[in-house]
């Protein structure tokens, strides 16, 4: 089955996203929990949650993907910005893993000159004490990064460095970002093949669970991250007609963060149905 979906918006609660995201075609949806710059995180309400559980049944969903705010940098120089991802991801966990089939990703942090050498066991540390309560999610995902800045990982390598330190690995894995991997200079578009063995080699593919899907305005290695709508930009509709056909990668969930309004989402999810080969 053809897993896909987008961003929605929780403001009006869990099953209405589901229903909005059966409106557009989509079988799966991607949400915040909390304000993506930070603030507070809403309680669930056990209707709406049971209410979500029961629609992704009738309507054969996916796993949701749970998103942790762009704010949370476990790497931080300041002691009480690190504070802040370390209470921010607890809770993120607590809440997703009281829904239904839900991944939680989120981006691994930023070094801020302080080098990657010692950014890798601050995020790894963050992300066990954040694991260490049940529930949780079925997985926890590191998502893959374009390099901007300070941001660590960009390499594979990175993140297999952060995952060896991670105590539940059953539960670690990998979010791959098509626009942040290309900007990070893996050729998705010229060497897909190659890009997922090298993947395989350093991290294993068997801990990659979701893939981000979307375009990218800039060209391969710029480090710039900027998305881009699908087929409109330098990845191109050619390449993301074999990414989401992939033997290895057609059976993962495929969540779009393009810049679309919910029309444009929904004619997105269509064009990809239409290049999916079953």
């Amino acid at each position: 089955m053809f897993i896909i979906g987008c961003h929605l918006s929780v403001s009006k609660g869990y099953l209405a996203m589901g229903k909005e995201a059966t409106s557009i075609g989509a079988n799966t949806f991607q949400f915040f929990p909390r304000n993506p710059r930070g603030g507070a995180s809403k309680p669930l309400v056990p209707e709406d949650v049971e209410g979500l559980r029961a629609w992704m049944d009738a309507h054969q969903f996916g796993p949701i993907l749970c998103h942790g705010a762009y704010t949370m940098n476990g790497a931080a120089a300041r002691e009480e910005t690190r504070d802040f991802a370390r209470r921010a991801i607890r809770e993120d966990l607590a809440k997703a893993g009281q829904l239904p089939r839900c991944l939680y990703n989120f981006h691994p942090g930023a070094h801020v000159k302080q080098g990657v050498e010692a950014a890798v066991p601050l995020i790894a540390d963050m992300v066990n004490q954040a694991m260490d309560q049940d529930p949780i999610p079925q997985y926890v995902l590191l998502e893959t990064m374009a390099g901007k800045g300070t941001e660590v990982g960009r390499t594979f390598e990175e993140l297999a460095a952060i995952i060896e330190r991670v105590e539940r690995k059953d539960r670690i894995g990998v979010c791959l970002d098509t626009c942040h991997v290309y900007d990070g200079g893996y050729d998705i578009v010229g060497d897909l093949d190659g890009v997922l063995a090298a993947f395989d080699e350093v991290i294993g593919l068997d801990r990659l669970h979701a893939v981000h899907l979307n375009d990218d305005k800039n060209p391969l290695g710029s480090h710039k991250d900027r998305h881009e709508k699908i087929g409109e930009g330098t990845i191109g509709l050619d390449a993301m007609a074999a990414i989401i056909n992939h033997p290895k990668l057609r059976n993962l969930p495929f969540y779009l963060e393009t810049p679309n309004e919910l029309p444009g989402y929904a004619a997105e999810i269509a064009l990809l149905k239409s290049l999916r080969k079953e």
